[in-house]
């Protein structure tokens, strides 16, 4: 289990996720925020006696991380600013991209095979076939942006407004298979949080089958006792100018209650991007 995954689930532990598989020793925990929720006398007595901020401060890491109850209806939060500030998705997109493409049936389900262009990148996983459960997991790129080109811009456009999906602006014809990665689209780690709120509940304009579909393959770890779903992101991955932003968002379901989160973090190298869920963008 890397830093942020240890981070994550020492946080939810905390909040009342009982876990044991999860509790462990939390060796250079990378953005384990102290909490504070928005109004609970017993959460602020927690965040008093945790000193969860010390890792931000060990590993001198930026960043920020929102966790939401869902039974308590209480936001726990790290740098409330940054949580209200608005970044690219990067691959955190790729949920949103997935259901789009199910609904409009550009793909017809997780395992339909794109066939690779043959072009070799940086990631060697990529450098294949891949259907759409392979692509999520090893955060293909190239695989997202042949189902965007599929799904044309002014579908995009349209599934993304009626999601309200962060600011819903994702440029004109010719950014379809980059809006998310460089172009105009913006989102908050709260509105992330409120998508996957929503997403959880099957809130969402899809189909039950996109929903189910798209749940299951962000699955990243599932036990009798918990499931973790979830995604990474890294704005700017591979570039050697820009503003380099690491994401990784989802929800813990485990004793009849769930923790949704975001946590977004400055990558200035390897080794911080390295502690987010994995080691892809």
């Amino acid at each position: 289990m890397n830093r942020i995954y240890r981070a994550i689930a020492v946080i939810l532990i905390v909040l009342g996720c009982t876990i044991s598989v999860l509790v462990q020793p939390l060796q250079s925990a990378l953005t384990v925020p102290p909490i504070v929720p928005k109004s609970s006398p017993r959460g602020g007595d927690l965040a008093q006696t945790i000193n969860f901020g010390r890792h931000f401060q060990e590993l001198g890491v930026e960043g920020s991380i929102a966790i939401y109850d869902l039974n308590s209806d209480r936001l726990y939060q790290h740098n409330p600013q940054r949580n209200a500030t608005a970044f690219l998705p990067a691959s955190t997109f790729k949920i949103v991209n997935s259901l789009i493409s199910l609904e409009t049936g550009v793909i017809s389900d997780e395992l339909a095979v794109l066939t690779w262009d043959g072009i070799q990148r940086q990631i060697s996983g990529w450098n294949r076939d891949l259907n759409m459960r392979e692509a999520i997991k090893l955060s293909a790129v190239w695989f997202y942006q042949v189902l965007a080109r599929r799904v044309g811009h002014e579908q995009m456009q349209k599934w993304v407004a009626k999601v309200g999906y962060g600011n819903q602006k994702i440029g004109n014809k010719d950014d379809i298979d980059k809006f998310w990665l460089e172009g105009e689209l913006r989102i908050t780690p709260n509105e992330q949080i409120q998508f996957l709120r929503r997403l959880y509940k099957n809130d969402l304009p899809f189909s039950e089958r996109s929903l189910s579909l798209v749940k299951d393959i962000i699955v990243v770890e599932k036990t009798p006792d918990y499931i973790i779903r979830a995604k990474t992101g890294w704005v700017s991955f591979g570039e050697q100018t820009g503003q380099e932003i690491g994401w990784y968002v989802g929800y813990l379901e485990n004793n009849k209650n769930v923790y949704f989160f975001a946590t977004n973090i400055n990558i200035r190298n390897n080794n911080d991007a390295s502690a987010r869920q994995g080691k892809l963008i």
